[in-house]
């Protein structure tokens, strides 16, 4: 009775001031660090004309989206290099170098002439920026959530380091914040393209990335007052801590087993809601609803405000129950309930569209021998076949088509309504002829009414539309919050010291690197190669539900550990 009495005590007392200045001061650099890397993805439709204009225009939303997911893609490397740092000379120090790659590398953005005043070399530079800030995340995090793990309570490590857990939510929503004013009070063109910022450089989207400075200089600040792990201090001064971390945490069985199911029990779910709730959420109602930029940030904004509490919720929440049976239910829940969310999504953001993808039925008829696979999740296949490059443009503009087989050698036409054939002569007069069509057959127009928009921040709580799609976009963020909020804990708890930073980050940033960071790119080409707007969806449920089978069978419990071991 007397461990419950203890248990229960530690969960409801107030914070100390020393315990509050550990998670302030990491969770305010964190922030920081999270707006660095997400402004490129809130801005990608921008930066994809501003550094690819040399290509056609869906080609330069599906390089965006992969040079926003090269970011992604390194951060299992910088959780190696900056882990195993963290593990032989520690915490502060190897957080403090990370923070300093982030900002400058972010800085640099804003300064990078584009494609037009340097050609090529504007996009290698951009890639080689977007690696390094995907580097220093990869140590970023890590440092963080096991510096306040190794400084919280044991019966309340869920809900400090859900602290942390908000921070990329938080550092979205700043991004999104920033962007809003400046669009708001510079217009949409000057922001795009027409601002003088200086050297000769336009575009008002420059200004956040530059805004970054003072965001590092305030973070150097705060993570210079911070000392060290207590449980850190302690192993040196015993001289127990690993001298090689990466072959420990990861060259025996034991630990590489621990790995494994650390990233396909618990990390994999979560990274797929994650990115669905916050970023797909996001593409869809910009590349497939065609809602203007304004709109949809601002809506993701509102939803991002009022679920990020959730986070302390489920985080405290896992403290008591567990972290395990937290996490996979979110992911259950996300899994079950995406498609119908969607779709209400895009009943209420547009209707017309809606309406149309039910009622209109247009057929591409073409000989089946010359139709082939649309799937190009890199953006780099050519297609030359009128069949393939009839669906990819009606694919690439949410067009719902089926396709017919037609007898062979007969020309590829498409047929809408069971009206008057539109056969493919060249892409420049298919194109010209397939949005009117369209639009005649009851798909909505550019400027459809019907459509929601808001005109500013506040304008989205005025009307019942926006309010329903801020709802259904807030209950997606919820999902974020149940699978994001406990993960930090449930990773410090699988590792020991001597390589906990180490071991707990390559699997959080496989997971979230490359299962989340890759789902935009991934999902869009399963849309354009299907010609359905909801088949994307079937990356995150299938994930999601993987991750909830293995981890019932193989991930255990850990909440009430002890971290120094």
């Amino acid at each position: 009775m007397a461990n419950v009495a203890t248990a229960v005590d530690a969960r409801t007392k107030p914070m100390t001031a020393e315990e509050r200045k550990v998670i302030i001061a990491s969770s305010l650099g964190t922030v920081f660090e999270w707006y660095d890397f997400y402004l490129y993805g809130t801005l990608a439709a921008i930066i994809g004309k501003q550094f690819f204009s040399q290509f056609p225009p869906a080609t330069q939303a599906i390089f965006a989206l992969l040079t926003f997911a090269a970011g992604f893609l390194v951060r299992p490397f910088g959780a190696l290099v900056f882990g195993r740092l963290g593990d032989l000379v520690g915490r502060k120090y190897t957080f403090l170098l990370t923070i300093l790659i982030m900002g400058l590398s972010t800085f640099a953005v804003g300064l990078l002439p584009s494609y037009d005043q340097i050609g090529v070399a504007a996009p290698i530079i951009l890639v080689a920026l977007r690696m390094a800030q995907g580097l220093a995340l990869g140590g970023e995090y890590g440092g963080a959530v096991v510096y306040v793990a190794e400084h919280s309570p044991r019966n309340r490590r869920g809900f400090y380091t859900a602290w942390i857990q908000t921070t990329a939510t938080m550092g979205l929503l700043l991004s999104l914040f920033v962007i809003v004013t400046l669009r708001l009070n510079m217009g949409e063109e000057a922001f795009a393209t027409s601002q003088p910022i200086l050297f000769g450089l336009q575009g008002g989207w420059r200004i956040p990335f530059l805004l970054s400075i003072i965001l590092l200089i305030i973070s150097i600040y705060i993570r210079l007052q911070m000392n060290e792990s207590p449980l850190f201090k302690k192993m040196k001064e015993e001289g127990t801590q690993s001298k090689a971390p990466l072959s420990e945490a990861f060259g025996n069985w034991g630990n590489g087993k621990i790995v494994l199911i650390a990233l396909f029990g618990l990390v994999v779910g979560q990274a797929v809601v994650w990115y669905t709730g916050q970023f797909y959420a996001l593409f869809f109602l910009q590349t497939v609803l065609k809602i203007d930029l304004l709109t949809a940030n601002v809506l993701i904004a509102w939803a991002l405000i009022i679920a990020t509490p959730f986070f302390l919720v489920f985080g405290s929440l896992s403290d008591r129950i567990g972290r395990k049976p937290v996490i996979l239910a979110g992911c259950l829940l996300a899994a079950a309930t995406y498609f119908p969310l969607f779709s209400a999504l895009t009943t209420a953001a547009n209707p017309t569209y809606s309406k149309a993808i039910e009622t209109v039925k247009a057929e591409v008829r073409a000989d089946p021998a010359t139709c082939g696979s649309l799937f190009d999740p890199v953006g780099i296949r050519t297609f030359t076949t009128p069949c393939d490059v009839m669906r990819r443009t009606m694919s690439t503009q949410a067009f719902r088509y089926t396709l017919v087989d037609a007898p062979a050698g007969s020309p590829a036409q498409l047929v809408v309504n069971g009206g008057a054939p539109i056969s493919f002569t060249d892409a420049p007069a298919f194109n010209a002829a397939l949005g009117p069509a369209m639009v005649a057959a009851g798909y909505p127009a550019a400027n459809d009414p019907g459509k929601v928009k808001v005109s500013g921040f506040f304008s989205a709580l005025a009307n019942g539309q926006s309010l329903t799609v801020i709802a259904i976009l807030t209950i997606m963020v919820i999902y974020v919050t149940i699978v994001y909020g406990p993960i930090a804990a449930a990773l410090v708890e699988f590792f020991p010291t001597r390589i906990r930073y180490t071991a707990m980050s390559l699997p959080y940033h496989i997971g979230n690197g490359w299962f989340g960071g890759l789902l935009p790119a991934t999902s869009f080409a399963i849309v354009a190669s299907t010609g359905d707007i909801f088949a994307g969806l079937w990356y995150p449920v299938i994930f999601a539900l993987l991750t909830v089978v293995i981890g019932v069978l193989f991930v255990r419990e850990k909440r009430d550990v002890d971290l120094a071991h």
